[in-house]
């Protein structure tokens, strides 16, 4: 079914502070990433300023990076804490309430993962689908499963509306290598940005994500074959 709702659309963080100051923000799936900004975005914003070797986006037509856009505000927020803080995260999503004690880091790294796949940033709008299903907190053996799942999913569909299919993934592994890329940029942008290390942390969570699930697809030793274990039987044993 079609996503028709609101609950559907917006991914919902709230942070929980040990000594009571709550932040929450939300992630949309259909809306800019600049959303309604009433304040001049800061210079780490602009295109130009680190802007990611890879990047197809020209100053001319885009002076913002998108993707750092969307990180504005959870920088303006949490760059005062230090990435270990023990936080509760609390994500609302699909009429589903997930919480997790954790440290900042690893809530953050799960939010700037939804920012970042649904900023417009040219290397990451593969991952919309991914943010369709957003799984907060993976690790990394459900971020292979997934990124694998979606990405052959993705190459399905294709083939069904008669376009050439991708099986060898070799698609999934450029994706992957272009988002390492993205995610040194913005740590870049970051160290210019932030006071304390929380939101850098969150990134290079997300970096170390990316490394093990592109590690994954080039040198696959059977991370995921546990759980498909009736697949590898013939049929009638």
């Amino acid at each position: 079914m079609v996503a028709d709702s609101k609950s559907d659309t917006l991914i919902r963080y709230e942070f929980r502070f040990a000594d009571g100051r709550n932040w929450q923000h939300e992630v949309s799936l259909t809306a800019a990433a600049e959303g309604e900004r009433t304040t001049a975005l800061p210079d780490w914003t602009g295109l130009s300023f680190h802007q990611c070797g890879h990047c197809p986006l020209k100053v001319e037509e885009a002076p913002r990076c998108p993707f750092a856009v969307a990180l504005v505000r959870p920088v303006e927020m949490l760059s005062k804490h230090t990435s270990f803080e023990e936080v509760e995260v609390i994500v609302r999503w699909r009429g589903r309430e997930i919480r997790q004690h954790t440290t900042l880091q690893r809530g953050l790294g799960s939010l700037l993962g939804a920012l970042g796949a649904t900023s417009g940033c040219p290397h990451t709008r593969m991952m919309k689908a991914m943010a369709w299903f957003h799984l907060p907190f993976s690790t990394s053996d459900e971020t292979l499963y997934r990124a694998l799942g979606t990405y052959l999913l993705g190459q399905f569909l294709r083939m069904k509306r008669g376009q050439s299919g991708d099986w060898s993934l070799e698609g999934l592994r450029a994706i992957y290598r272009n988002l390492r890329q993205v995610n040194l940029g913005m740590s870049r942008r970051l160290r210019a940005a932030a006071e304390e290390d929380s939101s850098l942390n969150g990134l290079i969570l997300l970096d170390l994500l990316a490394a093990d699930t592109l590690y994954a697809l080039d040198q696959y030793e059977g991370e995921l074959d546990l759980f498909f274990q009736e697949y590898f039987d013939d049929e009638g044993e």
